[in-house]
């Protein structure tokens, strides 16, 4: 009888602010497949938006293990796969990230490739076309990430200070990621880039340091969530928000989640904001509270 692996991938958030494609963070809500060699291809789906996920040969995790098959020049075996999902599709939480995490990592199981951790995240980056959420799924917990000039990614992993804690809020409405890239200029202002380039740091210092003091100013940005504004209803409200425990809200991803940091203890904020997403029109829900301290598991 053919061994089964099961795989678990976290969901997560980029940009937090204004690290447009650079950082991202791991959620507490996941993808998990578990699969062995077949005779022939059978892909099963369970769990969150599991009608938005093919079982045919188009499925992404598949369509992924097959792309680093012909790239590595070995014939891949069709596989059993089942997938139980937690992740919401479409909605900036690192679905498809997490999906191609597990297509990458699956292809080197199922040729015995034996990659390390870094080559792991080298190809999902490359699938993915920036290395934010892929680093949070390989990594866990809170990554900065840049890819070098031949094509490599490196990151850096960052624990989450313990006095800090973060929520995502999901509206109930979906927000294709090409959608929201549409939106964006080609081009920035050098007063832009530098405001990004202060908080970006800021924020990085301030999470690797535990000092509350630079919030909310260290999420403000001006590269991606001021033009993404009107295609969330209620954002540039949410991203306003101030109150006592509240460090400051972001988009989470290409939206339409909030991800919301907040001080330990503070939990009530959270309906600061489904408020302001309610008077839009737009019911919600909270879901993935807490980093995933850990990347994808392999069993």
């Amino acid at each position: 009888m053919t061994p089964v692996s099961t795989l678990r991938v976290p969901g997560s958030s980029a940009n937090l602010g204004p690290g447009f494609d650079a950082l991202g963070i791991a959620l507490q809500v996941y993808l998990e497949c578990r699969f062995s060699i077949s005779r022939q291809l059978s892909i099963r789906v369970s769990g969150r938006d599991a009608g938005l996920i093919s079982c045919g040969e188009d499925n992404l995790i598949w369509q992924t293990a097959v792309a680093v098959a012909a790239r590595a020049h070995l014939p891949l075996p069709p596989v059993d796969l089942e997938i139980i999902n937690e992740i919401p599709i479409g909605k900036g939480l690192g679905s498809s990230a997490a999906a191609l995490t597990a297509g990458v990592i699956i292809a080197q199981k199922l040729l015995n490739l034996g990659w390390k951790t870094a080559r792991i995240l080298d190809e999902a980056a490359r699938l993915e076309g920036h290395p934010d959420n892929v680093a949070a799924c390989v990594l866990g917990s809170i990554v900065a990430t840049a890819v070098e000039a031949g094509g490599n990614t490196r990151a850096i992993r960052l624990e989450m200070p313990p006095a800090f804690q973060v929520a995502v809020i999901v509206p109930n409405f979906q927000l294709p990621t090409k959608e929201a890239r549409k939106v964006l200029p080609d081009s920035y202002s050098r007063a832009d880039v530098t405001f990004n380039i202060q908080r970006a740091s800021l924020l990085i210092a301030a999470l690797a340091t535990g000092d509350m003091s630079v919030f909310p100013a260290a999420l403000d940005d001006r590269l991606h969530q001021p033009f993404r504004e009107q295609l969330v209803p209620g954002l540039s409200e949410i991203l306003r928000l101030r109150a006592p425990g509240l460090l400051g809200c972001t988009l989470s991803g290409a939206g339409p989640a909030v991800l919301v940091f907040y001080e330990k203890g503070c939990d009530r904020v959270f309906d600061l904001v489904r408020e302001v997403f309610a008077m839009n029109g737009c019911t919600t829900e909270v879901i993935g509270t807490g980093i995933s301290t850990k990347g994808y598991e392999l069993s």
